[in-house]
């Protein structure tokens, strides 16, 4: 009898094991739920509509990386050169870091768009090569902010570089991942999108981190930019090909028209001037629409500076500088989201009228911002600033797309990025030496907009007038 009860006590064993086993994996299902099922919706917005198949979900999963990262460099500089001093020490530690940093970037920055255009071949190794290269400088300026050596600027300025480099690798890798049906200027939201949305989440992360200690944010940097270095191999292999690439050349004379814009004036005429590659103009609405553009950029330069240094001397009513900063900073950010959602639903419209539009809307906020200077206006422009340079941004996208032809596109975006951080960079400089009059700097930003709205108001009207005819995309 005991030999026929013993399976029985042996089911009755596993049987209570097994139900042990089956708890515990239930419950390190519900454990890791939230980061799975994060993970997995994360995963499914990125790759939805085709962006999966064509590889363009994993370029903006890598651009997050690459938005998380850098402001967790930015909210570490930011506490160590602005928050940790006098506001007068402040100003004279913005301006070494600008004329350190910033300056040089402003000689490097044209000359890295034409350098990755004569290397073309292994951008997943430059884009990977960028991620270690801020990796290894987030440590460096660790080091940097925990003995208070002159190595930050160095290492700032290699940052930077290492970032606009990244930021020219990526707009030439844009092109060669769009799914089918998706135009150039909806791939460019989305990734533009997708960075906004990490920098959002990863600011707060990274005021925590400083939080336990001034270093901790760039040891946050490190590891994002690390996981970015392995996950730009994951990127497909086409986006090594530089097929049927030139080099774009700003301008819109006529001296420099070569290829298919001069082809379709002129056919009879040089018709083997037409076929060399040559210089290639962008014509004269991308030129105007640059322009608009800059000027817009050198607000967005002007304001963060300006702004910074004011409200940390004249915060909003009833709030301290931080949350007044952090305030104005969600203003931008948000408008700055949206501007790019009703970007790309606008994308099929006429560009030149939603760029004229967006820096009248720009202007006519920084003119009433000016005339009634409020805590709540200034956080309105903020919005409205960021809204219009998002939406101004993504019409000059639709431009160079409808009218740069496809063998010199990634040139021209290359270096119009160039020309808009060079812009931005002016801008910051102003802002730094401005006296700290609201009322004052409101106005000179009203200035900086309608000096970039009514020099390219006619050329953009016009262009809108006499249209461009859209050219196909070459496979």
């Amino acid at each position: 009898m005991a030999t026929a009860r013993s399976p029985q006590r042996s089911v009755g064993v596993g049987s209570g094991a097994g139900r042990v086993r089956g708890a515990v994996r239930s419950v390190g299902r519900a454990l890791h739920f939230p980061v799975t099922g994060t993970a997995r919706g994360i995963r499914k917005a990125t790759h939805a509509h085709g962006a999966g198949e064509s590889g363009l979900g994993k370029l903006i999963e890598l651009h997050a990386v690459n938005g998380a990262g850098d402001v967790m460099i930015t909210v570490a500089l930011a506490s160590t050169v602005f928050f940790s001093v006098p506001t007068d020490e402040a100003r004279g530690r913005v301006a070494l870091y600008l004329a350190i940093t910033m300056a040089p970037f402003t000689v490097l920055a044209p000359v890295i768009g034409p350098l990755l255009d004569r290397l073309p071949h292994g951008r997943r190794a430059a884009m990977a090569g960028s991620m270690l290269a801020r990796a290894l400088l987030a440590l460096v300026i660790s080091g940097a902010v925990a003995s208070g050596s002159l190595e930050l600027y160095p290492a700032a300025l290699g940052v930077l570089v290492a970032s606009k480099a990244y930021g020219v690798v990526r707009s030439a890798v844009v092109p060669r991942l769009l799914p089918p049906r998706f135009s150039l200027v909806k791939a460019n939201s989305r990734v533009t999108l997708a960075g906004l949305l990490a920098t959002g989440v990863a600011a707060p992360v990274g005021a925590g981190l400083h939080a336990i200690g001034d270093p901790w944010p760039l040891y946050g940097a490190f590891v994002i930019f690390v996981a970015g270095t392995f996950l730009s191999f994951t990127l497909p292999p086409k986006v090594d090909s530089a097929k049927g690439e030139d080099v774009a050349l700003l301008a819109a004379d006529e001296e420099h028209l070569r290829g298919p814009l001069r082809k379709d004036r002129d056919d009879q005429r040089d018709a083997k001037d037409a076929r060399r590659p040559g210089l290639r103009t962008v014509g004269p609405a991308v030129t105007h629409a640059l322009g608009a553009n800059a000027a817009l950029r050198c607000l967005s330069g002007f304001l963060i500076f300006f702004l910074a240094f004011l409200l940390r001397e004249h915060p909003l009513t009833g709030e301290s500088a931080a949350v007044s900063l952090g305030i104005v900073g969600v203003a931008a950010g948000v408008g700055n989201a949206l501007g790019t959602a009703v970007g790309a639903w606008l994308r099929s419209r006429a560009p030149e009228i939603i760029i004229v539009a967006a820096v009248a809307l720009v202007l006519g906020t920084a003119v009433v911002a000016a005339l009634f200077f409020g805590a709540l206006l200034v956080a309105v422009l903020a919005a409205v600033a960021g809204f219009g340079q998002a939406l101004a941004k993504l019409s000059l996208d639709a431009l160079i797309q409808r009218d740069v032809p496809e063998l010199v596109r990634t040139s021209a975006f290359a270096r119009s990025e160039t020309l808009l951080q060079v812009a931005w960079v002016f801008g910051g400089a102003v802002g730094i030496v401005m006296p700290l009059n609201g009322t004052l700097g409101l106005v000179v930003a009203a200035v900086i907009v309608a000096a970039g709205w009514l020099t390219t108001l006619r050329g953009l009207l016009n262009s809108a007038r006499h249209g461009t005819h859209p050219r196909p995309r070459v496979a």
